[in-house]
């Protein structure tokens, strides 16, 4: 069985948020028809939502709009095979259960989405893999942020996320976009 997990899609990632991404509009976009074939096909999604610890920076902080889901996302409470998970670390394994209910759910592949590509989206992957998942990944479906550093450069967040995702995929992780239909010319 194939399940959806999507990483953080919350507001804190929006052009108002804490932590804008500078894709979320199109990334969001794609994670609504993600969780909408998904649903089609009754397949389980897990929610991922992150909080951070009191002494982390006052992004992702309890009862904040920028630790809600982003406007139409989130769990379907009327779903059973949805289920929200939190967590305060960068991956969904080690901070929360998921683990556990993908495998009382007989889950062999996750398609993973959301944000950031080089954080928690990174991290959750790599934790899939080593779980024996087969990990997929929507490129569409997840964005990060311009990085810098004084001793290594910079990298618009479009670098960022496309290096993220080949690192997965040089580890194992299958990069599968979307198929839309073409329209004719």
């Amino acid at each position: 069985m194939k399940a959806l997990i999507v990483i953080d899609a919350q507001n804190e990632f929006s052009t108002k948020g804490k932590r804008p991404v500078p894709n979320v509009g199109n990334a969001v976009h794609v994670i609504r028809e993600r969780v909408a074939e998904a649903r089609r096909e009754d397949r389980p999604i897990a929610w991922v939502r992150h909080f951070n610890k009191p002494a982390e920076s006052p992004a992702f902080m309890p009862g904040t709009w920028g630790v809600e889901f982003l406007p139409s996302l989130g769990p379907d409470t009327s779903r059973t095979s949805e289920q929200e998970f939190h967590k305060n670390v960068y991956g969904a394994f080690t901070g929360s259960n998921i683990g556990e209910w993908l495998d009382k759910l007989g889950v062999h592949e996750v398609l993973i989405t959301g944000f950031y590509t080089h954080g928690c989206v990174s991290t959750t992957s790599r934790e899939a893999i080593m779980r024996d998942l087969d990990v997929c990944l929507d490129p569409e479906a997840t964005g990060a942020c311009d990085m810098a550093h004084e001793e290594l450069g910079t990298l618009s967040a479009d670098e960022v996320r496309r290096s993220a995702l080949l690192q997965l995929a040089s580890m194992g992780a299958r990069i599968t976009p979307m198929r839309r239909e073409k329209l004719a010319p």
